[in-house]
């Protein structure tokens, strides 16, 4: 007797997993789709509204005084930068550290109470954030600056960095760190030059996620920065940021700063795509040299 699936049943489970296959692919594409028209959506909204009020002025000059018409929100996105730049020095070295800790150091119950604290802090409120660095440095000091602000939005970027370089680095395969051990290579020095290198990728990923997120707080700069209506770059002076100005030319009761309000809040989304592509091109480059 011969042991072959007779013809009839071989083609019906080829069927079946041709079916399931397209199906599955099919849920795949609809569900992309889902999530990028939204966002396609809300980009298309914020040009139709704003791309109307960019212009130089808008890029080069500070806000005019409430009332006038014209000025621009130049010093907003100077203050952005700077605010930002605060932020990643802070958070981008200290999630990456905790990252590492907890990937390669953290099997023990220190390690699981940082990440249940990691967890925590990612879901606070970013306005509860706001006032603690308020009541810890605002205060202190008497006076608002854009390094309170930095601390605030650095203090929001580390848990996603952490957990995501946490993940990232849990990701290599432990033949390489064996590997490495076997060639008399430190465990720190391979954690470092080996593991952490071969999980860059997914590293730089989670930091801009991180930084992505941060740029268009308001609630803790608000208790932190405060704003300027002038040109300051001075960390421990009042800073100017789009996302506050946004927010308050979007409650006035003028049109013009309504107008400005829809160009602020695209300019802030092409700076943030902008630095997140450059990073993107920056690292793929220097795999492509490495390689």
């Amino acid at each position: 007797m011969s042991n072959s699936v007779p013809p009839s049943t071989s083609q019906q489970v080829s069927l079946w997993r041709r079916l399931t296959d397209w199906g599955a692919t099919g849920f795949a594409i609809l569900a992309a789709i889902l999530v990028l028209v939204p966002l396609l959506a809300i980009f298309i909204y914020l040009v139709i509204k704003g791309i109307g009020s960019i212009n130089w002025a808008f890029l080069t000059q500070t806000p005019k005084p409430p009332g006038e018409v014209g000025g621009g929100m130049a010093n907003g996105i100077v203050g952005t930068g700077l605010i930002l730049c605060v932020a990643s020095v802070i958070g981008v070295p200290l999630g990456i550290g905790s990252g590492i800790y907890l990937a390669e150091y953290g099997r023990n119950r220190f390690g699981d109470v940082i990440r249940f604290t990691a967890d925590v802090l990612n879901g606070v409120p970013s306005i509860v954030i706001g006032i603690t660095v308020y009541s810890l440095i605002v205060v202190r000091q008497k006076h608002f600056s854009a390094f309170s602000g930095g601390v605030a939005l650095g203090i929001m970027m580390i848990p996603t960095v952490a957990r995501a370089t946490e993940e990232m680095l849990l990701m290599v395969p432990n033949m390489i760190r064996e590997a490495a051990y076997g060639l008399g290579i430190p465990r720190w020095r391979t954690t470092l030059s080996i593991t952490l290198r071969t999980a860059s990728a997914g590293v730089i990923t989670g930091c801009m996620l991180a930084f992505a997120r941060v740029a268009g707080e308001t609630a803790p700069l608000l208790f932190t920065a405060f704003g300027n209506q002038f040109w300051n770059l001075k960390l421990n002076q009042p800073t100017a940021a789009l996302s506050l100005q946004v927010f308050t030319y979007a409650i006035s009761p003028y049109d013009d700063w309504h107008k400005q309000a829809w160009a602020g809040a695209l300019i802030l989304i092409l700076l943030i795509v902008g630095a997140v592509a450059a990073v993107r091109i920056v690292t793929a480059r220097g795999r492509l040299k490495g390689a």
